[in-house]
């Protein structure tokens, strides 16, 4: 058997056994319920009967026993009725007892809880006992909701930890593959310069080692970007308006001409705290994502607002349009629609805007069949 399988079996049995322990607790806890709520039952019959022998006592009826009952009853709440109308209460608070609603409200409510035991004192004559739930039995009773809730909340302490610790792996296990990615990509990087400083050497066409040295550059970014994720990146003062173009500018040329491009931005610069190479990635997976949806061709608009209290990022697309079920579903690593891919694009995205950049990524704006608007904000405590 695998560790793995063997962890899973654990696990099981762990949840049968808790399940089975707090079974047996609320089990036991009814049990005692009854007890304690029969054996109430058997004192209030011996009160009543108490009460009957006073009632009917003669100068010579020995009444010692009956009073030590009602002295020893010092817990159940008791209300005597006669045709309708209190009579007598036992341990109820004075201020019920003088005020005649209230006293008709706890009355209802000791109906609900007990059923009444009938005196006949004398033949055709008969007075109702109603009474309640002592302290004690009303504490057992509520014991089950309060075991249960606590047991809710220990378990989504257990279910937040456990989903704390695995999200922690992953980012150190998506940290571990990028970094390990740009190693890898860093090796034969280094060696694809140098092949092309041999070509410049002997004389080989301009034009030919210029793409290879503009792909290399690529492969530089891409390196770049990778060796940054699970870091603390390095932010610089820099004018978003720009390196937002700049980015934008860099893919206008990479795509199919069936995508209809625009741009719209503020004049002057607004700067804030920002990684270029973050923040290039960012609107690069941003404006992938919105091809995507558009299946090569449509119109895709980048579009920069400078609020009062905010600078925001709009892409545009006149795609296929989101599910607004899945409006956050997006940005969680593996989602995606496409048949190829990891889904870790818009997950990488968020996790540059709203943790290195302390910004907000959202869908502000999707209709089907007509596009989808994603928004970036900064709010403008965070410029510089």
């Amino acid at each position: 058997m695998q560790f793995s399988e063997r962890r899973n079996t654990s696990r099981w049995i762990i949840i049968f056994a808790s399940f089975l322990i707090i079974s047996l607790i609320l089990w036991n806890t009814y049990t005692f319920f009854q007890i304690f709520k029969n054996e109430e039952r058997l004192k209030m019959n011996l009160w009543a009967k108490a009460q009957k022998t006073l009632i009917n006592a003669g100068e010579n009826t020995d009444v010692e026993l009956p009073l030590q009952i009602f002295s020893d009853n010092t817990s159940i709440p008791i209300i005597l009725t006669e045709n309708d109308s209190i009579i007598n209460t036992v341990n109820i608070d004075e201020e019920i007892v003088n005020n005649p609603q209230r006293a008709t409200t706890f009355l209802l409510n000791l109906k609900g809880e007990n059923k009444p035991i009938v005196i006949e004192y004398v033949p055709g004559k008969f007075q109702n006992l109603y009474y309640g739930n002592s302290a004690l039995l009303n504490k057992l009773k509520y014991y089950p909701v309060a075991l249960l809730l606590i047991i809710v909340l220990f378990a989504a302490l257990v279910y937040n930890f456990y989903r704390s610790t695995k999200i922690a792996t992953q980012n150190k296990l998506w940290a571990g593959m990028a970094k390990e990615t740009a190693h890898q990509i860093g090796t034969p990087l280094s060696s694809l310069i140098g092949w092309v400083e041999i070509l410049k050497a002997d004389n080989v066409e301009e034009s030919t080692t210029l793409e290879i040295e503009r792909d290399i550059a690529r492969l530089q970014t891409i390196t770049d970007r990778f060796s940054k994720i699970g870091s603390e990146p390095i932010l610089e003062k820099k004018d978003i308006v720009q390196e937002t173009f700049d980015s934008y500018n860099y893919l206008l040329s990479r795509f199919s001409k069936q995508i209809e491009f625009s741009f719209e931005g503020p004049k002057s610069p607004i700067y804030i705290m920002l990684n270029p190479v973050l923040h290039s990635w960012t609107i690069e997976n941003l404006v992938k994502n919105a091809i995507d949806a558009m299946k090569g061709r449509g119109k895709l608009t980048l579009k920069i607002e400078n609020d009062k209290d905010s600078v925001k990022i709009n892409v545009e697309d006149s795609g296929s349009g989101i599910h607004k079920n899945q409006h956050s579903a997006i940005f969680e690593p593996g989602f995606t629609t496409k048949k190829r891919g990891w889904g870790l694009g818009l997950s990488l995205t968020k996790r540059i805007v709203e943790e290195y950049h302390k910004g907000k990524i959202k869908v502000l704006h999707s209709e089907m069949g007509k596009g989808t608007t994603i928004q970036i904000s900064f709010k403008k405590s965070d410029l510089v």
